[in-house]
């Protein structure tokens, strides 16, 4: 099955083959691991959006449109996934609290988690859909489009990301 096209695989998937779905993971589920630690997950986490995605594609390979190739279309898969498991996991931590046991306000938090250029901790606080467009255009050099087409939104939705990512990380970093 190694010399057949990662088209024909996912066809195979559509056909209840999984054989096919296995070479499929085991053809893009290393390099899926790695991007997705590259954005923040951790291992077990990774591990765990790793099959979400690929439980996806077993699901529903009829969902690959045939535009542009199958692995940009699991990345998108896998992205989506682990920013809706960052989503999720932010929402459910608690509210960090003072010495005196006091809600800190946001602002408070800023203020005290962030030192001048602490770029690294600046991009941590950005939400996970822009820091998911940063990621995708800054440090893997992808033109607006290609981003586009990684993360599944439309070039504007990317560009409109970017600038607001551009403006909270001058503000915090200033």
């Amino acid at each position: 099955m190694s010399d057949l096209s990662d088209e024909d695989l996912l066809a195979g998937v559509g056909r209840g083959d999984r054989g096919a779905l296995k070479e499929l993971y085991d053809r893009h589920a290393p390099w899926l691991m790695l991007r997705l630690q590259r954005r923040g997950a951790d291992g077990p986490l990774a591990e765990e959006v790793v099959q979400d995605t690929f439980l996806a594609v077993w699901r529903n390979p009829r969902s690959y449109s045939g535009a542009g190739a199958v692995a940009a279309w699991i990345w998108g898969i896998g992205i989506r996934r682990l920013i809706d498991r960052l989503r999720r996991s932010r929402a459910l931590q608690p509210l960090p609290r003072s010495r005196d046991g006091i809600i800190a306000s946001a602002e408070d938090q800023v203020l005290l988690g962030v030192e001048f250029g602490d770029l690294a901790g600046a991009l941590a606080r950005l939400s996970p859909e822009l820091r998911a467009v940063v990621q995708a255009t800054v440090l893997d050099g992808l033109t607006t489009r290609e981003a586009a087409q990684l993360l599944g939104i439309p070039s504007g939705t990317v560009k409109t990301r970017m600038m607001r990512a551009r403006a909270q990380l001058r503000e915090e970093l200033t």
